[in-house]
């Protein structure tokens, strides 16, 4: 029998396929090892501090806003926010490792933070790790929760915006929202500067992680923002707010708005309206109450805007101030009939321009733009801003509405010559009345006038910018000389002030009834606008009262100028300058030899002052521009009557008040 051959064995046996499965797999694991110890050891070192730490943001300081005179408008200061762990606090009550129930937790917890307790409570239920209780609680408030050491609640640093005058220019700064950025008027505006640059620290959760991130030092401060100090001036804005409140009361209207500006630089020095809003406390306010009319109200102006018209004929050619128009008291211009405010009382005859601007008559103005033709009116329109923004430095801006040129008729010319058919907003019609009053320069207004660092050092300083030559500084002498007879011989006598020479206008402008499409016959907008001294203006004023509901009437003149005139004066005494005539800038009291003039006296206080209080000064024998110094810079509202020297103060000096308290000032020419 033959053997057969034994072939070779090409395949591994099986305990060779064993061995060699074992050795791969050691392969694998020590290639894993290599590259996670070696390779990758850096990264997931990072993660793994990542993953034992929190990096907490460092939200910066936002910076303050001062007004002209230095006083503080708006601040931030340290808050807290309350936050809980509804796990952490389950686990613990569950194993009855802290007695109380989250019932408890919630009373305790909504009695310090003046929140239903039922809210607190529902967010104590929720089955999450983490959820915010409370945002800006004082610290003081904030110190009492942790010491309940209630498991899982805690805090962390928030910041609160304040405005330590409360109402006061309110609607101009605007406000800032819970995450520190301003998202209305100024405080949005310039939210970049004022905000800073954020920063983070990391936190750990362990203490295996300390000492890995005291070598790396993972943090990045966060640096405060900017401050910016206003063109606004607290004196001036003090005289404004004062109006406001008087014409809200005794008009009844829907809204008022003042507005107050250097017509020289376009420097905003009064700006308010009304209704108004606290922005310290800004969710309470409607969006209405928070609207700035001032740069956000879009109205048909009426009459006040006939100085826009003359000034524009006057450049022109078209007119003279002595030239005459026929005025029956009507002017038929198909489809309609033009009347005056006055028709149902007398026709006019036949008055000059200069005359025509004095009565307010609609009949001359429409004649005098037709005379200046569509074409000529609009180039004037744009020159002087109307229908653009002007680029004022607040969140808000609207920029008006005119009726395209190719759309308008006769009649439209005519109506809008005196005040209708075109809208405008409060600050663009009193940038181009300014630009009448500084010699025929229009400016951009602006409300900012310096950028600091939050230790003082000045970044940027603002300066007044011309935009363009609108008319000559001789059509801008004739016409101011027209409006100072409007003043002292027609519908704007109201705001004559001695000595001193007022150029200004009355508008009465009829609204459009929204359910006719018609003007109204009921519904008005009292204005009036006015500047002084007429040859060197140092302040312009616009005040414009929207359905007003007053036993004295809708006219312009009779509720606005009186306000204008006691701003104006108060600004005038404010600045220096004499109010009556033969009055000396430096008050004179008496010629008598006799006489020493009073002066402020050593103040003792009733008591020592504690954070928020500040001590009345000894206001007597001051002038009232100083008063409004010494005041403002105490952050404490004033209340002037009279003229002169101060002899009177409530409360008295020395006493102890809270910032904000209103002192009221009487000044008199004779001290007894």
């Amino acid at each position: 029998m033959r053997k057969r051959n034994k072939k070779p064995n090409h395949y591994f046996s099986r305990d060779q396929w064993v061995y060699f499965g074992l050795s791969l797999v050691v392969v694998l694991i020590l290639g894993r090892l290599i590259t996670l110890q070696i390779v990758q050891a850096s990264d997931l070192n990072a993660k793994g501090i990542e993953r034992r730490t929190t990096d907490l943001s460092l939200r910066a300081e936002r910076g303050s806003i001062f007004d002209a005179q230095g006083s503080v408008l708006a601040q931030s200061i340290s808050v807290k926010e309350i936050y809980a762990d509804p796990k952490t606090l389950s686990e613990q009550i569950t194993k009855k490792q802290f007695k109380s129930t989250k019932e408890d937790v919630a009373k305790q917890l909504a009695s310090i933070l003046g929140i239903d307790t039922q809210i607190i409570q529902d967010k104590l239920n929720k089955d999450l790790a983490w959820i915010s209780l409370a945002h800006q609680v004082d610290i003081q408030k904030a110190d009492e929760i942790m010491a309940l050491k209630i498991p899982g609640v805690g805090v962390n640093e928030e910041e609160k915006r304040i405005y330590p005058m409360g109402k006061f220019a309110a609607s101009a700064l605007g406000i800032v929202n819970l995450d520190g950025h301003g998202v209305e008027g100024i405080e949005s505006y310039y939210d970049k500067i004022l905000f800073g640059k954020p920063g983070f620290k990391s936190q750990e959760q362990d203490t295996r992680a300390r000492s890995i991130l005291d070598a790396l030092q993972q943090s990045d401060p966060s640096s405060p923002g900017n401050s910016i100090t206003l063109t606004l001036d607290s004196t001036i804005q003090y005289f404004v707010e004062q109006q406001l409140d008087n014409l809200q009361q005794t008009t009844k209207s829907n809204s008022v708005t003042i507005l107050a500006m250097d017509p020289k630089t376009g420097r905003v020095l009064g700006m308010g309206s009304r209704p108004t809003f606290d922005p310290t406390d800004y969710a309470k306010a409607s969006p209405e109450a928070r609207r700035n009319l001032a740069i956000g109200m879009s109205y048909e102006p009426g009459s006040t805007f006939k100085i826009v018209t003359g000034s524009a004929a006057l450049e022109e050619g078209a007119i003279r101030p002595d030239d005459t128009f026929p005025d029956p008291g009507y002017l038929r211009i198909p489809p309609r009939i033009i009347t005056n405010w006055d028709s149902d009382q007398k026709p006019h005859g036949n008055p000059t321009f200069t005359q025509g601007m004095q009565l307010s008559s609609n009949v001359v103005l429409a004649q005098v733009g037709m005379k200046l033709g569509t074409s000529a009116f609009y180039t004037y329109l744009k020159a002087f801003g109307f229908g653009a923004k002007t680029g004022i430095d607040i969140s808000g801006e609207e920029s008006g509405l005119l009726l395209p040129q190719d759309k308008v008729r006769d009649i439209d010319l005519a109506t809008m010559s005196f005040g209708q058919t075109n809208s405008v907003t409060p600050i663009q019609l009193l940038s181009a009345i300014s630009a009448v009053a500084n010699g025929g320069m229009l400016y951009r207004p602006y409300i900012v006038d310096k950028i600091m660092t939050s230790d003082g050092q000045l970044v940027q300083q603002q300066k007044p910018t011309p935009v363009r030559q609108v008319i000559s500084k001789a059509t801008a002498a004739q016409m101011t000389s027209v409006l100072e007879q409007v003043v002292s011989g027609g519908t704007g006598h109201l705001a004559q002030i001695p000595g001193i020479n007022v150029a200004g206008k009355t508008g009465t402008a009829q609204k459009v009834d929204p359910k006719t499409g018609a003007y109204s016959t009921t519904d008005f907008i009292a204005s009036f606008t006015a500047f002084a001294p007429a040859e060197d203006p140092k302040i312009a004023v616009l005040v414009i009262i929207d359905s007003p509901k007053s036993a004295e009437g809708h006219q312009g003149g009779t509720l606005g100028g009186p306000p204008a005139k006691a701003i104006i004066e108060g600004a005038l005494q404010y600045f220096g300058l004499p109010v009556a005539k033969d009055t000396q800038s430096t008050v004179s009291i008496s010629p008598s030899d006799s006489y020493v003039r009073p002066s402020p006296k050593p103040v003792t206080p009733e008591r020592t002052p504690v954070g928020g209080e500040v001590v009345i000064p000894d206001l007597t024998g001051m002038t009232m521009r100083k008063v409004g110094d010494i005041l403002a810079k105490s952050e404490l509202h004033f209340n002037f009557t009279g003229s002169g020297l101060a002899n009177q103060q409530s409360p008295q000096a020395g006493k102890v008040v809270t910032k904000g308290t209103t002192i009221e000032v009487k000044f008199s020419s004779l001290v007894p």
